[in-house]
């Protein structure tokens, strides 16, 4: 199963790289995430340079698709050019967001009729997208997801890790990351959020 973590430039890289992370720790499972960048080399919103590992199309035939967050996400929503390139299949794909990506998300038409979570500075443009914006780190109707703060990056991979390979297996990749004599309280967090994120609303 492969995961496309979708990286514009200007992202945020505690979005892009603690889910990817996260998620590659169950490479041996068969789970691997790919940076995924509409360009070949794209620059974070603190300079730092990444090469993609995947170019934009990959989206298309990834398991699971994670949208990034970053300071420049609506100028990506406005771009038409760019958002074409992101065919996404919730009926076949795990579909997630994360803070700003939920702008995305909104510009393609997947969040109608379902809440979301995004970060404080990307609330006003996502509720201009009439979405209601919910007053928590995650939030999950069937194959859509959407975390909303960078540290929730933990939380939609862990539903992406929930999702494709079992509770189990995410609650070991969230021990082993979690601060030493913090790991049970991590975990139940995460696990936590998770499941009351998917029940929220429904």
């Amino acid at each position: 199963m492969q995961v496309a973590v979708v990286t514009f430039d200007g992202f945020n890289e505690l979005d892009s790289f603690i889910a990817s992370a996260l998620i590659n720790r169950c490479r041996k499972d068969g789970l691997e995430a790919f940076i995924t960048t509409p360009t070949p080399v794209v620059r974070s919103m603190n300079g730092v340079e990444v090469t993609g590992q995947r170019p934009m199309e990959f989206v298309t035939e990834a398991d699971v698709v994670l949208i990034g967050s970053g300071v420049k996400a609506r100028e990506v929503v406005a771009d038409d050019r760019l958002i074409s390139r992101l065919r996404l299949d919730p009926s076949r794909q795990l579909i997630g967001a994360q803070c700003s990506g939920a702008l995305v998300l909104a510009r393609l038409g997947l969040l109608r009729g379902m809440p979301a979570c995004t970060d404080m500075k990307s609330r006003p443009f996502v509720e201009a997208c009439d979405v209601t914006v919910l007053d928590a780190p995650f939030h999950a109707e069937g194959n859509i997801a959407t975390a909303g703060g960078c540290l929730a990056s933990q939380y939609l991979a862990t539903w992406v890790i929930t999702r494709t390979l079992g509770e189990d297996a995410a609650r070991d990749v969230i021990d082993y990351v979690a601060p030493v004599g913090e790991n049970q309280e991590t975990v139940e967090r995460a696990m936590r959020a998770v499941h009351t994120g998917e029940v929220a609303l429904r």
